[in-house]
Protein backbone atom coordinates (compact mmCIF):
# COMPACT_ATOMS: atom_id res chain seq x y z
CA UNK A 1 0.00 0.00 0.00
CA UNK A 2 2.75 2.73 0.93
CA UNK A 3 4.36 1.84 -2.61
CA UNK A 4 1.32 2.98 -3.79
CA UNK A 5 0.58 5.97 -1.80
CA UNK A 6 2.84 8.51 -3.94
CA UNK A 7 0.70 7.42 -6.57
CA UNK A 8 -2.69 7.96 -5.04
CA UNK A 9 -1.70 11.56 -4.24
CA UNK A 10 -0.52 12.21 -7.21
CA UNK A 11 -3.80 10.84 -8.94
CA UNK A 12 -6.18 12.77 -6.78
CA UNK A 13 -4.26 16.11 -7.44
CA UNK A 14 -3.94 16.02 -10.73
CA UNK A 15 -7.41 14.37 -11.58
CA UNK A 16 -8.62 17.08 -9.69
CA UNK A 17 -7.15 20.01 -11.24
CA UNK A 18 -7.83 18.42 -14.46
CA UNK A 19 -11.69 18.12 -13.57
CA UNK A 20 -11.59 21.62 -12.52
CA UNK A 21 -9.79 23.64 -15.45
CA UNK A 22 -11.74 21.30 -17.91
CA UNK A 23 -14.82 22.26 -15.82
CA UNK A 24 -13.86 26.10 -16.36
CA UNK A 25 -14.64 26.09 -19.77
CA UNK A 26 -17.92 23.85 -19.87
CA UNK A 27 -21.58 25.21 -18.88
CA UNK A 28 -22.55 25.69 -15.28
CA UNK A 29 -25.51 27.62 -15.26
CA UNK A 30 -28.35 28.28 -17.34
CA UNK A 31 -30.50 31.63 -17.26
CA UNK A 32 -33.58 32.33 -18.05
CA UNK A 33 -34.00 36.00 -18.80
CA UNK A 34 -37.22 38.07 -18.56
CA UNK A 35 -36.16 40.06 -21.71
CA UNK A 36 -38.11 37.49 -24.37
CA UNK A 37 -34.73 35.75 -25.33
CA UNK A 38 -35.06 32.28 -26.75
CA UNK A 39 -32.80 30.50 -25.16
CA UNK A 40 -32.03 30.65 -21.73
CA UNK A 41 -27.97 32.04 -21.09
CA UNK A 42 -25.36 30.02 -20.48
CA UNK A 43 -22.91 30.56 -18.01
CA UNK A 44 -19.42 28.82 -17.87
CA UNK A 45 -17.55 27.87 -15.36
CA UNK A 46 -14.79 30.35 -15.39
CA UNK A 47 -18.04 33.31 -14.79
CA UNK A 48 -19.58 31.39 -11.70
CA UNK A 49 -16.16 30.76 -10.20
CA UNK A 50 -14.07 33.47 -11.04
CA UNK A 51 -10.73 31.58 -8.80
CA UNK A 52 -11.74 28.10 -10.68
CA UNK A 53 -9.44 28.18 -13.65
CA UNK A 54 -6.51 29.46 -11.60
CA UNK A 55 -6.87 27.31 -8.51
CA UNK A 56 -7.28 24.03 -10.48
CA UNK A 57 -3.80 24.99 -12.48
CA UNK A 58 -2.32 25.36 -8.88
CA UNK A 59 -3.89 21.88 -7.98
CA UNK A 60 -1.95 20.21 -11.56
CA UNK A 61 1.17 22.12 -10.58
CA UNK A 62 0.74 20.91 -7.19
CA UNK A 63 0.03 17.54 -8.25
CA UNK A 64 3.43 17.25 -10.71
CA UNK A 65 5.77 18.84 -8.07
CA UNK A 66 4.69 16.34 -5.28
CA UNK A 67 5.84 13.48 -7.52
CA UNK A 68 9.37 15.12 -7.41
CA UNK A 69 10.09 16.98 -3.99
CA UNK A 70 11.66 15.61 -1.21
CA UNK A 71 10.41 14.15 1.89
CA UNK A 72 10.04 17.94 4.25
CA UNK A 73 8.25 19.13 1.48
CA UNK A 74 6.10 16.74 0.71
CA UNK A 75 4.13 17.63 3.89
CA UNK A 76 3.77 21.26 2.91
CA UNK A 77 2.35 20.46 -0.18
CA UNK A 78 -0.36 18.08 0.88
CA UNK A 79 -1.18 20.71 3.63
CA UNK A 80 -1.51 23.36 0.30
CA UNK A 81 -3.60 20.34 -1.41
CA UNK A 82 -5.91 20.08 0.91
CA UNK A 83 -6.28 23.86 1.69
CA UNK A 84 -7.00 23.87 -2.16
CA UNK A 85 -9.74 21.22 -1.94
CA UNK A 86 -11.84 23.25 1.26
CA UNK A 87 -11.41 26.91 -0.84
CA UNK A 88 -12.68 25.00 -4.19
CA UNK A 89 -15.49 23.49 -1.98
CA UNK A 90 -16.03 26.99 -0.51
CA UNK A 91 -17.22 28.49 -3.53
CA UNK A 92 -18.46 26.02 -5.73
CA UNK A 93 -20.78 24.81 -3.14
CA UNK A 94 -23.10 27.48 -3.26
CA UNK A 95 -23.56 26.81 -7.28
CA UNK A 96 -24.52 23.43 -6.61
CA UNK A 97 -26.87 24.01 -3.65
CA UNK A 98 -28.71 27.11 -5.32
CA UNK A 99 -26.68 29.19 -7.67
CA UNK A 100 -26.65 32.88 -6.41
CA UNK A 101 -27.20 35.69 -8.37
CA UNK A 102 -23.76 36.78 -8.46
CA UNK A 103 -22.72 33.44 -10.01
CA UNK A 104 -24.37 34.98 -13.46
CA UNK A 105 -24.05 38.71 -12.87
CA UNK A 106 -21.24 39.02 -14.86
CA UNK A 107 -22.33 37.24 -17.88
CA UNK A 108 -25.85 38.73 -17.69
CA UNK A 109 -24.41 42.67 -17.42
CA UNK A 110 -22.23 41.46 -20.44
CA UNK A 111 -24.82 39.96 -22.78
CA UNK A 112 -27.72 42.86 -21.50
CA UNK A 113 -25.61 46.15 -20.63
CA UNK A 114 -27.59 46.01 -17.86
CA UNK A 115 -26.11 46.33 -14.51
CA UNK A 116 -26.76 47.03 -10.77
CA UNK A 117 -27.61 43.88 -8.64
CA UNK A 118 -31.51 45.20 -8.09
CA UNK A 119 -31.81 45.29 -12.14
CA UNK A 120 -30.25 42.29 -12.83
CA UNK A 121 -32.57 40.24 -10.17
CA UNK A 122 -35.08 41.90 -12.16
CA UNK A 123 -34.35 40.64 -14.98
CA UNK A 124 -33.32 36.99 -14.13
CA UNK A 125 -36.38 34.57 -13.92
CA UNK A 126 -34.77 31.74 -12.97
CA UNK A 127 -31.38 29.62 -13.13
CA UNK A 128 -30.59 26.19 -13.42
CA UNK A 129 -27.33 24.04 -13.27
CA UNK A 130 -25.82 21.51 -14.80
CA UNK A 131 -23.65 18.54 -13.83
CA UNK A 132 -20.63 20.39 -14.12
CA UNK A 133 -20.54 22.19 -11.14
CA UNK A 134 -21.65 18.73 -9.06
CA UNK A 135 -19.09 17.09 -10.52
CA UNK A 136 -16.46 20.31 -9.75
CA UNK A 137 -17.75 19.97 -6.16
CA UNK A 138 -16.29 16.33 -6.05
CA UNK A 139 -13.12 17.22 -7.08
CA UNK A 140 -12.62 19.57 -4.58
CA UNK A 141 -13.25 17.11 -1.98
CA UNK A 142 -10.68 14.20 -4.08
CA UNK A 143 -8.42 17.22 -4.02
CA UNK A 144 -8.84 18.02 -0.28
CA UNK A 145 -8.99 14.04 0.57
CA UNK A 146 -5.64 13.63 -1.29
CA UNK A 147 -4.01 16.73 0.08
CA UNK A 148 -4.62 15.17 3.45
CA UNK A 149 -3.86 11.50 2.35
CA UNK A 150 -0.16 12.74 1.42
CA UNK A 151 0.52 14.60 4.50
CA UNK A 152 -0.44 11.52 6.18
CA UNK A 153 1.85 9.13 4.42
CA UNK A 154 4.57 11.29 3.03
CA UNK A 155 6.70 10.32 5.51
CA UNK A 156 6.77 6.85 4.42
CA UNK A 157 6.81 7.20 0.75
CA UNK A 158 10.43 5.78 -0.71
CA UNK A 159 12.87 8.29 -1.50
CA UNK A 160 13.35 9.16 -5.44
CA UNK A 161 15.84 7.39 -7.54
CA UNK A 162 19.49 8.00 -6.86
CA UNK A 163 19.83 9.45 -10.05
CA UNK A 164 18.43 12.82 -8.61
CA UNK A 165 20.67 12.66 -5.57
CA UNK A 166 24.25 14.91 -5.30
CA UNK A 167 27.22 13.12 -4.48
CA UNK A 168 26.31 9.77 -6.36
CA UNK A 169 30.16 10.04 -7.78
CA UNK A 170 31.58 9.41 -4.16
CA UNK A 171 30.56 5.75 -4.36
CA UNK A 172 33.35 4.33 -6.01
CA UNK A 173 35.59 6.02 -3.49
CA UNK A 174 33.68 4.62 -0.68
CA UNK A 175 33.83 1.08 -2.10
CA UNK A 176 30.49 0.86 -3.17
CA UNK A 177 29.68 -0.88 -6.85
CA UNK A 178 29.35 1.25 -10.00
CA UNK A 179 26.06 0.64 -12.21
CA UNK A 180 25.44 1.89 -15.69
CA UNK A 181 23.91 5.31 -14.46
CA UNK A 182 26.51 6.41 -11.98
CA UNK A 183 29.30 5.24 -15.00
CA UNK A 184 27.12 7.91 -17.38
CA UNK A 185 27.18 10.66 -14.45
CA UNK A 186 30.77 10.41 -13.83
CA UNK A 187 31.15 10.66 -17.96
CA UNK A 188 28.77 13.69 -18.28
CA UNK A 189 30.86 15.19 -15.17
CA UNK A 190 33.70 14.86 -17.25
CA UNK A 191 35.46 12.54 -15.62
CA UNK A 192 36.92 8.83 -16.14
CA UNK A 193 34.81 6.16 -14.46
CA UNK A 194 37.41 3.26 -15.30
CA UNK A 195 39.93 5.32 -12.97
Amino acid sequence: MIARARLIGVVAFLLSGATGLISSTQTWLLVLLSDGAAEPLAVPGASAVVLLAPLSLTALALGAAVSIVGRVLRPVFGVLGAALGVVLMILTAPVVFGPPLSAVATEVSAVTGIRGQNAIDELVEGISTTAWPALTLVAAVILAAGGLWVVMTAHRWPEGGRRYRAGRGDRARHGEPLDAIDSWDDLSRGEDPTT
